[in-house]
């Protein structure tokens, strides 16, 4: 997924972009309004993260014109400001952004804001299938079975879980955290690696050769994603 950055500050915006990638995310940067709006329209970002006090078009302003075309009315905004005044957070939502976050902010609660917004998006679209086949597996997302070759697998509630989440978007990469925020929810008191014994247990169940997963893959340095294209 695409997030657009639009600080005046550098030094903020490739913190911000440093710490996105880090999570799997491609970032476009932009440094005044009207450069803003012209990816918006050029590059079709996922999502924006906007300063309301930019050089030239403001950052309210970019906000306005982002919401009046029929093309990016949808797309997701978080206000990013040094303005940290009630009457500010209460114009940039009525101008159409999702969220606000004040200078000085954590990077870690940003990227959670990040997250949470593009989860929301995804629930909106279109209902998703209810049942799901690649290859020797079957899942039935209605009775929560899931087979192979024929036979049922019993999972875990956690397994099913990770499965089901994975199954859902194939060939989408997912970091640990990103994982953790999806399966466990951002309230559970869980560590990245925690991923990696269930993923490891999941395979057990599903994988016929170990050291060659056929479903669930690692992506070295990032994550972990569903198979993208049959076997």
């Amino acid at each position: 997924m695409k997030i657009l950055v639009v600080d005046d500050e550098k030094d903020i915006v490739d913190l911000v972009s440093y710490n996105l990638e880090k999570e799997g995310f491609k970032v476009l940067k932009a440094y005044d309004g009207e450069s803003a709006l012209r990816m918006v329209q050029t590059k079709s970002p996922d999502l924006v993260i906007l300063d309301l006090m930019l050089p030239g078009v403001q950052g309210l302003e970019v906000c306005r014109k982002i919401r009046e075309n029929p093309r990016s009315a949808s797309l997701p905004i978080i206000m990013l400001t040094a303005k940290g005044e009630e009457v500010d957070r209460v114009v940039g939502l009525e101008m159409g952004a999702d969220d606000y976050v004040a200078k000085p902010f954590s990077v870690r609660e940003l990227s959670a804001r990040v997250r949470a917004i593009l989860r929301r998006m995804e629930s909106r679209k279109a209902p998703e299938k209810e049942t799901f086949s690649f290859g020797n597996l079957h899942i039935d997302y209605g009775s929560y079975e899931v087979s192979m070759d024929g036979e049922k697998v019993d999972l875990s509630p956690t397994e099913l879980k990770l499965l089901f989440f994975f199954s859902r978007h194939p060939g989408r990469v997912y970091t640990r955290d990103q994982i953790l925020d999806q399966v466990w929810g951002e309230t559970a008191f869980v560590t990245p690696r925690t991923v990696d014994v269930h993923i490891r247990r999941l395979r057990v169940q599903i994988e016929k050769d170990l050291e060659n997963p056929r479903y669930v893959l690692t992506v070295r340095g990032v994550g972990y994603k569903f198979a993208d294209s049959g076997p």
